[in-house]
């Protein structure tokens, strides 16, 4: 008797257990493969632009792991960039790295972001314990609101000092790209229409820029952006090959989806990996 008893719980207890996966992740062909298999194309890498969500727990955690496990790998010759980061920061940035500044100066003076401390400083702080460097990338968002409201020419009339922290100009906008043709077709004509994906491209163009200008020899540059700054090889992908066509990319996209026991075909090929997340997990915000 005690030992049916014994099977029967074990079978109750087996029928209602339910394993939850945090993420999985996937090729860009579809199929399933595992973290490390990220790890090892990265080594082979000079940019790996992980494309995050900005909210998602999963791919903040994730971004740290790569980078503490490239560090390991490649014995400490990376270099991190953000979205994040103002160019025009990179002074404040630099400063902080060093330890010129305390840390309550730079996050009041250097604009981050409100779910800074929870999801970038981490990075951060790994970069200044490790002396990576730390690559502000972003054109500066009153620069981009520019060309939102006036337009992709009105950027020539800044300063020559404004203009260091811009991509040479004139910017070169390609709108027959997939990801900038559908903000065209979804803007409306109140800003000129063609404003919207441009003010989206000059954000790409920058990121790109000073990502190219900063590559490592035999090193690698890991930079954080939203995924849609690089999902399907466009974005910041597209600028870092025109102004560096040898460099070799990697991307990565977080993407949620109810079921992540494969991928949809709306998120196969986004990316080189795909880090499909269950809908239902927490936001940072």
């Amino acid at each position: 008797m005690k030992y049916i008893t014994f099977i029967l719980a074990i079978f109750f207890a087996s029928s209602f257990s339910i394993h939850k996966e945090a993420y999985k992740v996937f090729n860009k062909k579809g199929k399933e493969v595992e973290y490390e298999n990220i790890l090892k194309e990265a080594k082979n890498a000079d940019v790996i632009l992980f494309g995050e969500l900005h909210d998602n727990p999963i791919a903040h955690w994730l971004e740290l792991e790569l980078t503490k496990d490239l560090f390991k790998q490649s014995n400490g010759n990376i270099i991190l960039g953000a979205e994040m980061f103002e160019t025009d920061n990179q002074l404040i940035l630099n400063e902080y790295l060093s330890g010129a500044i305390q840390q309550k100066n730079f996050e009041k003076e250097a604009r981050v972001w409100p779910n800074y401390k929870t999801d970038y400083k981490p990075l951060l702080e790994f970069a200044k314990e490790n002396n990576t460097g730390f690559v502000a990338t972003n054109i500066p968002r009153r620069y981009a609101s520019m060309v939102f409201h006036k337009g992709l020419s009105s950027l020539e009339s800044l300063s020559d000092r404004a203009k260091e922290f811009l991509p040479p100009l004139p910017i070169e906008v390609d709108l027959e790209l997939p990801g900038y043709k559908a903000l065209l077709e979804m803007s409306d004509d109140e800003h000129g229409n063609i404003n919207f994906p441009h003010a989206q491209a000059v954000k790409d163009a920058t990121m790109g820029y000073f990502i190219s200008n900063n590559l490592l020899d035999d090193g690698h540059f890991i930079h954080y952006n939203g995924s849609y700054h690089s999902d399907n090889f466009e974005g910041i992908s597209w600028y870092i090959k025109k102004e560096k066509p040898e460099t070799r990319i990697m991307t990565i996209s977080v993407v949620t989806q109810e079921n992540i026991s494969s991928v949809s075909e709306e998120n196969k090929g986004k990316a080189d990996f795909l880090i499909c997340v269950p809908e239902s997990m927490t936001r940072t915000y």
